[in-house]
């Protein structure tokens, strides 16, 4: 074995795991990309491949993989689990169009996009995207009408809306499988998350109004003010006749967790600074207070917490067989997801025991022109292009570089984490899911107008964010490279420029 390990390094120029490691992506891309093997089974068989490739025994791998597997879905699985059920108890409560209307309602006319990139920006927290957009498109295409707005700029921004914090922010199961590969902190990773989104949805929305421009003729026709303003009191009346939850209740899933996720991490952190001696610290965390805290602050407990308070605030008189009913069907939903997660994770536990993760480390702290915080940024960019899913193209790309990573001195891996999650937004198309969920319902057949109408805007968020994830690398981070936001935003310029040119050729 030695001899061969010997005479495969002589020849390519490189350590057996890392060969292994290469073959296995290889395969990976071929399985997702020409096969109709699920992504599922592609990462078992390319963790396998990594495996046994790099050294390891078939035992070896074997247990590898079943470990990858457990532990990670040992800390995220039932997160994943609670978030989906709360999904779809606003989902099915009316609780996302409340949020909805009463946004639309407090920005006035001729803000409705801002009303519906905010609405889109909350309630893709907790629920899919996809679920998500058929939920709230009605409510886009009620002020289209009543109103004489755009529906490519409405659509679009409650489209950007959803999908930013669908791609970023946990409970939704993408982020929270990459918060547990990275092994950060989800407080933390919540918290940045939200803050980095924001940014990317102004962008978008942005760019919505621009379509109007663009193509005035889609759906509007020219109303007085006065006309306009009776339309939108029409549209407030109507809705407000409907048996909906009000607002406080509709919001309060969705903050309640947040917030007690952030009170333990508030009192970690006062915690740390506060007491002069590792023995008094001790003492602190032993008390009455910080146990409570840290108990209804552990996201297990408080998404339980919130789905109970969902159960009873937003279906109070459902029977139990269709809340029963309600609450399984968010659980299917979630199921494949689980598995692709737990794939991620036996293919980087794989990485770490063959030492793939080590050399790879080594190589790129020597050859690389940018630094390696962008290294998930870039392969979640691939795959994404590659197979379309984000939450697959992020769990990837956590999965083959968090090991690589953790064997250099000085990452931020909260960082990394978002760099993974950012690059899985990049230029959303045929092979997206929710690429078709938008264009389909906003009625758009032709290609060339669906890609500016949707591909452009997702891949505007991905440079936005991917420079503000290297942004915050140069300055709380290590090793960063002023070539690092540069790199996303070249990139973003270049698919501007050929999709303006596209453009002109549709107007001309």
């Amino acid at each position: 074995m030695e001899t061969t390990e010997k005479a495969v390094t002589t020849i390519l120029g490189m350590p057996l795991p890392i060969i292994g490691l290469l073959i296995a992506i290889f395969v990976l891309i071929y399985l997702v990309l020409r096969t109709r093997v699920h992504a599922f089974i592609a990462m078992l068989i390319a963790a396998s491949i990594a495996g046994i490739c790099g050294g390891l025994s078939a035992t070896e791998t074997i247990s590898a993989i079943s470990k990858g597997f457990g532990s990670t879905l040992g800390s995220i699985g039932i997160v994943i689990g609670l978030g989906v059920m709360m999904g779809r108890i606003l989902e099915v409560s009316g609780a996302a169009e409340k949020m909805a209307f009463s946004f639309i309602k407090f920005l006035g006319e001729k803000k409705e996009e801002w009303a519906l990139a905010i609405t889109g920006y909350i309630v893709s927290i907790p629920i899919f995207v996809d679920s998500a957009f058929v939920v709230l498109y009605p409510v886009a295409k009620a002020l289209a009408k009543n109103s004489k707005r755009s529906l490519l700029t409405l659509g679009v921004a409650l489209a950007g809306g959803l999908v930013v914090t669908h791609h970023t922010v946990p409970p939704t199961p993408g982020p929270l499988g990459v918060a547990g590969i990275f092994g950060v902190d989800l407080g933390a990773m919540l918290l940045s998350g939200m803050c980095f989104a924001v940014p990317c949805v102004i962008g978008m929305v942005y760019y919505a109004k621009w379509l109007d421009k663009r193509f005035p003729e889609f759906n509007q026709q020219a109303f007085s003010e006065d006309e306009l303003r009776d339309k939108l009191d029409g549209y407030i009346e109507k809705q407000q006749a409907k048996s909906l939850p009000s607002l406080f209740l509709s919001m309060l899933p969705i903050v309640l967790p947040i917030v007690l996720i952030f009170a333990k991490a508030i009192v970690d952190l006062v915690g740390k600074y506060s007491f002069p001696t590792e023995e008094a610290l001790k003492a602190f965390q032993a008390g009455a207070f910080y146990q409570t805290i840290a108990f209804v602050g552990n996201p297990i407990i408080a998404l339980a917490i919130s789905v109970l308070v969902a159960v009873y605030t937003l279906l109070p008189r459902t029977s139990v067989q269709d809340t029963a009913k309600y609450l399984e069907e968010g659980v299917t939903s979630a199921g494949i997801i689980l598995l692709v997660t737990g794939a991620g994770g036996a293919l980087g536990a794989i990485l770490r025991d063959s030492g793939a993760g080590k050399e790879m480390a080594q190589h790129i702290a020597q050859h690389l022109p940018f630094s390696p915080i962008m290294i998930p940024f870039i392969i979640a960019t691939l795959m994404r292009f590659i197979q379309g899913s984000g939450t697959v193209a992020m769990v990837t790309g956590a999965s083959i570089s968090a090991p690589i990573l953790g064997e250099i001195n000085g990452i931020n891996m909260l960082l990394a984490a978002n760099a993974a999650t950012m690059g899985s937004l990049f230029f959303g198309y045929f092979n997206d899911s929710f690429y078709w969920v938008v264009n389909r319902m906003m009625g758009i057949a032709d290609v060339k107008t669906q890609m500016i109408v949707w591909s452009i805007p997702t891949t505007i968020a991905w440079g936005i964010g991917g420079a503000l994830v290297a942004v915050a690398n140069l300055i709380f981070g290590h090793g960063g490279s002023i070539l690092d936001p540069i790199l996303p935003l070249i990139v973003l310029g270049l698919v501007m420029t050929y999709v303006m040119h596209m453009n002109r050729k549709i107007t001309a």
